[in-house]
């Protein structure tokens, strides 16, 4: 049984989870809720309620991604199951998604309808596409049994 225990990789964060994994759904919330606001807006007629709150979205899941990516690049020295091909590509998307990101917070400070039509509509659908496919692939290298179908 003390054979077991030791055995056991040590993994720090919150109950045995790593931090990273807790962050993750923060900036994907936000970055698919900034791309529904961005919708909102557009459909609204040019209400400014809707890109004010588009971006309060981008900038708070700047803010957790950018933690994120320091985060993952930790646990990718940390955990060689996150040392694949498929690790290395969500994390380079996780990065791609942030620069997106960053570029949308930036159009975003435009003033009125110039600010989501159509450059702020396209940069949200792509930096949610982006986090959404991060997601994926950061699940799969994680949690890969090495069993495909």
């Amino acid at each position: 049984m003390a054979e077991n225990v030791r055995e056991r990789p040590y993994r720090t964060g919150i109950a045995r989870h790593p931090i990273s994994a807790i962050i993750l759904p923060i900036p994907i919330i936000c970055f698919i809720g900034a791309l529904a606001t961005d919708l909102a807006y557009d459909g609204s007629g040019g209400n400014l309620i809707w890109l004010n709150f588009s971006s309060w979205l981008i900038a708070t899941g700047l803010f957790f991604g950018g933690i994120l990516v320091v985060l993952m690049l930790i646990d990718m020295f940390r955990l060689p199951q996150l040392r694949s091909s498929e690790g290395w590509a969500g994390f380079a998307l996780l990065v791609a998604a942030w620069i997106v990101e960053l570029i949308n917070s930036f159009v975003h400070a435009r003033d009125g309808w110039t600010a989501v039509v159509p450059l702020g509509l396209i940069l949200s659908a792509a930096g949610a596409l982006q986090i959404l496919i991060y997601g994926w692939l950061w699940h799969e290298a994680r949690y890969d049994t090495g069993e495909r179908a």
